[in-house]
């Protein structure tokens, strides 16, 4: 009878430790939604202030000199990183490197 209260026991605290794990991991994934809906609220915000045109098409391939917040900033995508996953460090851009951009709409 020991033997079931033990293994009983040690099933409830798995039980509840999922528990406690997928709790965890819903906050988490409301807590990064909420960020990247601030940001892009604030993204919007900051290019409707800055009459935003487009400049670059979708397709985009980067120039000496640049980087990714300088494309960012000129392209009017802030997920440059997040849409292009063969950029594996996003210090690491060179001339020539063939990016996806996805600018916001103008927005007047």
């Amino acid at each position: 009878m020991a033997c079931g209260c033990s293994s009983t026991a040690t099933a409830e605290k798995i039980s509840w430790n999922c528990a406690v794990f997928v709790a965890l991991m819903l906050v988490l994934s409301s807590c990064e939604s909420n960020t990247r809906d601030f940001s892009n609220q604030m993204f919007q915000e900051n290019v409707k202030s800055s009459n935003y045109r487009k400049v670059c098409d979708e397709i985009y391939v980067v120039r000496e000199g640049e980087t990714l917040q300088t494309i960012s900033e000129k392209c009017g995508d802030p997920y440059i990183v997040e849409e292009n996953p063969h950029i594996h460090d996003p210090d690491d851009v060179f001339p020539g490197l063939v990016i996806k951009i996805n600018p916001f709409p103008n927005r007047s």
